[in-house]
């Protein structure tokens, strides 16, 4: 039996964001909703662990120091079967010109921080691939 706490399908979610509070706090938000997270700190970090395996859905800060949040999604679009996670920008860089950028690199959604928790989650759900 299916809870609200338990995402119907797509639950293996990675947070990638340089500031570690910011990513323990969502982190340990996604895991209340049921998600299976994984966490790093760098976009180097995230790259290195796809070459090891692949998240259904990854969120990502823009912001980083290294590796940008830009040239990580980009990055990880290139790997094998990139094109099927769900890759979610979530920074406070928050202007048009932000946003057209991200797209432009492969994001699927740009979010605004603070993170709208259920606008997050509408996005992971939705985009979940079919089982």
């Amino acid at each position: 039996m299916s809870s609200t706490n338990e995402p119907s399908s797509g639950n293996s979610v990675w947070v990638v964001d340089d500031n570690k509070e910011a990513a323990f706090t969502l982190s340990m938000l996604l895991k209340i909703k049921g998600y299976q997270v994984s966490t790093y700190y760098s976009g180097q970090d995230a790259l290195e662990a796809a070459e090891r395996q692949q998240p259904d859905a990854v969120v990502l800060d823009l912001g980083m120091p290294g590796i940008d949040g830009y040239d990580t999604c980009r990055l990880l679009r290139q790997r094998p079967r990139g094109a099927d996670v769900l890759v979610i920008a979530l920074s406070g860089y928050g202007k048009e010109e932000d946003i057209r950028q991200s797209f432009e690199s492969g994001f699927n959604a740009h979010l605004v921080k603070p993170v709208d928790l259920v606008r997050l989650i509408e996005l992971l759900e939705n985009s979940a691939p079919a089982n």
